[in-house]
């Protein structure tokens, strides 16, 4: 939380406990161990800006009635050097908290003082945490699943680090397997297609306009020289030709899509080091594997999946599964981070009890994994759902949904959601500009704030420094209200990191952007009286600040001009 936040949270909490040591000394209230109780914003502010259950919760304790022990703790509380302005027993025996007006100014204060710092805490205590996300087979392009992963992705990283995370991105680049046999396949038969004729492609072969590109491509340098090479050579040329082009547009669209990651870690390097035959070898010693019909299988079934599966086929070749528990070793345990979160499909929630097994059995806290399995999104034009095909390639990719739609309205509308909804983008309410559309209303507000602050200096207005005295002129209701929320943002990205859900940023900004249109309306910035002018504009000010300071961490624009 805030820091001033915190303080007054922090006094309450001493003013009660003060009160009752001071009744136990007294003898009104008998000798006892106080248990913990809390300090929360009641659902109406009205009540007070803080209520305490303490009373109730000690009602055992000193064997009182809640009101009674509440009526006890409201006689011996002092407040002096706190927030507290007042404080009275509300229904069971609630103590509401009324802080003063230096509490809402201070909270101006302490924006302006942070700038672009405002809203950072230190809760996640430099512990490390790599978020793993998009990881599109590098066969093709990135759909709009990846669109939507790719967005959450970013900004729970940016939330996490905003928390006092260390956090890192990643990639994992899955350049070995059953796609590459396929991509290879695909691209073989896109080459021979070009000097030979008769030449069908299989139903589940890769379709897109990326391949017979490739393939043209890779014929002109070589011309029909693969042509009578062995399947082998041709495959294997054709998939080391075009694989790092298609990784290089991954990074390049990502790039685009404002993504940077800190390591594209590739599957093929946990096969050349050895790491998935080790963790084959580590398996086997953990007791947790058996053989049947030749295969290796791990005992799935005893850390609570609904059956087992196979690691090693009786061919001799590991499953899908081995290179991938490899990886996430390698994350915890070569590597070390406290924390691994993969942002999946939903279609991925059989696999994540599997790997988890996996990881158990290999001695590692399985608690250390974190899934984000992410719901599919559906594109709506005119009311109606755009249908396409994956397989033919005419599916819309991220790069040209990001051709039609603006990159600050896809990042914040795939975050307009927590990750486990479903998700149907209007693409028609994303390029609207108007307030119907909320990044627009956002980033509006932010442009509003900037032209009011440059309308006045063209009059000679400069926003100035203001005193905690001229800052307690904002009393106004809808004042108090935006200072509130504006208080509210550290706690919201915590709870946000938390929950991993970025979504909450995104409500937040929102519901920001509505206060301030409301404080605006109901008070005029530009009045006779100076010092609450002055304290006025370092209310839009600090709005301003906290808009801009969310929308940074979205990586989301906030232009002065619109």
């Amino acid at each position: 939380m805030s820091l001033i936040v915190g303080n007054a949270k922090e006094q309450i909490k001493n003013v009660i406990i003060g009160a009752v040591e001071k009744a136990m000394s007294e003898g009104t209230l008998e000798n006892a161990e106080l248990t913990a109780f809390n300090v929360e914003v009641p659902s109406n502010r009205e009540h007070g800006d803080y209520a305490v259950n303490a009373a109730m919760v000690w009602a055992k304790l000193f064997h009182k009635a809640p009101r009674q022990i509440a009526e006890i703790i409201i006689t011996n509380c002092d407040f002096d050097n706190t927030y507290i302005k007042s404080c009275e027993i509300a229904g069971p025996g609630f103590i509401n908290f009324f802080l003063s007006d230096s509490y809402y100014a201070d909270i101006i204060t302490d924006v302006e003082n942070k700038g672009e710092d405002y809203g950072k805490s230190n809760y996640g205590e430099g512990k490390r945490v790599l978020v793993e996300f998009v990881s599109a087979n590098p066969t093709g392009p990135m759909h709009i699943g990846n669109a939507r992963g790719g967005a959450l992705g970013d900004c729970l990283a940016a939330v996490l680090s905003a928390a006092g995370y260390y956090t890192e991105r990643e990639f994992y680049i899955n350049d070995a397997g059953n796609q590459i046999n396929k991509f290879g396949l695909s691209l073989d038969l896109r080459y021979l297609q070009l000097f030979k004729d008769g030449i069908e492609m299989p139903e589940d072969s890769y379709h897109g306009d990326d391949i017979i590109a490739h393939a043209k491509a890779f014929a002109e340098i070589h011309g029909d020289s693969f042509v009578e090479k062995s399947e082998e050579e041709r495959r294997a040329a054709l998939v080391e030709f075009a694989l790092p082009k298609n990784i290089e547009g991954l990074e390049r669209d990502l790039l685009k899509y404002r993504i940077k990651y800190d390591t594209w870690f590739k599957e093929s390097t946990l096969h050349a080091s050895g790491e998935t035959k080790r963790i084959i070898e580590l398996l086997k010693e953990s007791g947790y594997t058996y053989e049947e019909e030749g295969a290796l299988w791990f005992k799935a079934t005893e850390f609570g999946c609904d059956k087992d599966f196979v690691l090693v086929r009786a061919n001799g070749v590991p499953t899908y599964v081995v290179p991938d528990i490899a990886y996430h070793y390698n994350k915890l345990v070569t590597r070390n981070f406290d924390k691994a979160i993969d942002i999946l499909g939903a279609d991925h929630h059989g696999y994540v009890p599997r790997l988890k097994g996996a990881l158990t059995a290999l001695g590692v806290d399985a608690d250390r994994l974190d899934v984000v399995l992410m719901q599919m999104v559906r594109l709506v034009r005119d009311g109606e759902v755009i249908k396409a095909s994956k397989r033919s390639g005419k599916a819309i990719t991220l790069v040209t949904l990001l051709d039609e739609v603006p990159i600050d309205a896809a990042r914040f509308f795939f975050n307009l959601r927590e990750p486990n909804s479903h998700f149907d983008f209007d693409l028609d309410l994303a390029v609207n500009e108007s307030n119907s559309n909320p990044v627009y209303y956002v980033q509006y507000a932010y442009a509003r704030i900037c032209s009011i602050i440059r309308n006045l200096a063209s009059e000679g207005i400069e926003k100035r420094a203001c005193t905690t005295e001229e800052l307690e002129k904002l009393t106004a209701a809808e004042e108090r209200e935006l200072i509130v929320h504006i208080a509210a943002l550290t706690d919201e990205i915590i709870v946000s990191a938390k929950a991993y859900d970025p979504a909450k940023i995104t409500h937040y900004v929102e519901e920001l952007a509505t206060k301030f249109h409301k404080f605006y309306a109901a008070c005029r910035v530009k009045v006779e009286d100076e010092a609450l002018m002055q304290a006025r504009l370092s209310l839009c000010s600090a709005t301003a600040t906290v808009i801009k300071n969310v929308l940074t961490l979205m990586k989301i624009d906030a232009p002065e001009k619109m």
